[in-house]
């Protein structure tokens, strides 16, 4: 078969590229970046932490030893910390452990045991239960509905949100019980959600047990120093005559230490006022004294926000050196774009259909370990294989250099041999 001119372009750039393969492989590089981690100097940052309370500091401002049982909700102090994060009333906030996503399997598991309100059949009786899952989305999200067996149904998500026209189709069906939102930040796109959007979720058609679940995981977690407004969806759900429909969720566990942090769960009073009743079988109390540590580190609202600053210090560069190689190697290619967030955890990079899986692959024979192919979306199937999950946050400068042009040469390279492979088919 004759070759074009193109085509032998293809193939010596293909020739490059394997070359600087080869080199990389003689590196023995070895970097797992499938999960978004702080650094360890990020949590060196809360190391004064340990030190907190002192043995004489264990009553809270009320004067609760926090030592003993009780306050199974949390201590008022830390619920008005929360209240700022959430933008909701401290009255109508539930403090818990480390672990925001504990928080939320139980909630799930609460409506579908018992129903979300008396007034409502729980959901495990009424036959098939859907969940709407914008995508690419959390993979932890959809592994809890996985858990109780409900079928997920992707949304796409856009510039301001998931796509609204698709919810508000889905969602006049009553066998759609919920949806998983991460407003600020979301994992892995970076959206941060529109005013538009959170109105429409807040008044469409729905059933009358329909659950938001806000996942507010970054709601501090800023690169810029003006951060996009985020509408309060409380407030919005309650002008709209749906005052239960949002549960919301945070914690402080990318904030302070990520094993051992604080979570908290918000929403309207109905709502927290019935799963504080549950919640009292199951607990005589979360760990006080740790919320106590963190109240005397942190102070108030302004106290954490100024460490979160010291968070965007160390972390911008290493966004801003993954977009400068993506740039460099990839740009004007037509082969791939990539997110560029103003805050959150990751960078969302999307290649030629059909080539995210071989790409992480290849990657992962070079000792670059990337968050598997189509973990963003339900069932780990991403039905165009194009998304790719970078997670920047661990790594040092240098490491992410090396990890970043390999990823980059890896996408070229499977790009260009896809390409070459389609005209042989032809």
């Amino acid at each position: 078969m004759l070759k074009s001119p193109n085509q032998k372009m293809l193939n010596s750039r293909k020739a490059e590229l394997e070359a600087r393969l080869e080199n990389f492989r003689a590196l023995d590089f070895q970097l797992n970046m499938a999960r978004g981690q702080p650094s360890p100097e990020q949590l060196d940052l809360a190391r004064s932490i340990l030190a907190l309370p002192n043995q004489d500091q264990y009553h809270s401002k009320d004067g609760i030893d926090c030592r003993n049982y009780g306050g199974i909700d949390g201590l008022p102090e830390m619920k008005q910390l929360f209240g700022g994060i959430l933008d909701c009333p401290q009255k109508n906030i539930i403090i818990s452990n480390n672990s925001s996503l504990s928080m939320m399997h139980d909630a799930v598991m609460r409506a579908y045991i018992w129903g979300v309100s008396e007034n409502e059949r729980p959901w495990r009786e009424q036959g098939t239960i859907r969940f709407l899952c914008p995508s690419p989305g959390y993979d932890r999200h959809f592994s809890i509905s996985e858990l109780f067996g409900f079928e997920m149904l992707p949304v796409e998500m856009g510039e301001m949100g998931p796509n609204m026209d698709q919810v508000e189709a889905l969602t006049r069906d009553s066998s759609v019980k919920g949806i998983w939102c991460v407003p600020r930040y979301s994992n892995p796109t970076g959206v941060t959600y529109g005013d538009s959007t959170i109105k429409r979720l807040a008044k469409m058609e729905a059933a009358s047990d329909f659950r938001v679940f806000w996942d507010n995981a970054y709601a501090e977690h800023h690169l810029v120093d003006h951060p996009m407004h985020l509408t309060n969806i409380l407030e919005a759900c309650a002008s709209n005559n749906n005052p239960d429909r949002v549960l919301m969720f945070a914690s402080t566990s990318k904030i302070s230490f990520a094993g051992s942090g604080i979570a908290a769960m918000g929403g309207s009073l109905n709502n927290i006022t019935k799963a504080r009743s549950y919640i009292s079988a199951r607990t005589i109390g979360p760990d006080k004294i740790n919320q106590l540590r963190h109240l005397h580190f942190f102070k108030d609202l302004d106290g954490l926000r100024s460490h979160m600053k010291a968070h965007a210090r160390l972390l911008k560069p290493k966004f801003d050196l993954v977009d400068e190689i993506l740039h460099c190697e990839l740009d004007g290619k037509q082969i791939a774009s990539w997110s560029k967030p103003k805050g959150g955890y990751f960078i969302n990079l999307d290649v030629p259909d059909g080539c995210a899986r071989e790409i992480i692959d290849l990657a992962a024979e070079l000792g670059l370990i990337l968050t598997p192919a189509g973990s963003s979306f339900p069932h780990s199937l991403d039905p165009k294989d194009r998304n790719i999950r970078i997670s920047p946050t661990f790594p040092e400068l240098d490491q992410i250099r090396q990890a970043i042009e390999i990823l980059a040469v890896c996408v070229e390279l499977v790009a260009i041999r896809n390409q070459l492979n389609h005209r042989l088919d032809k």
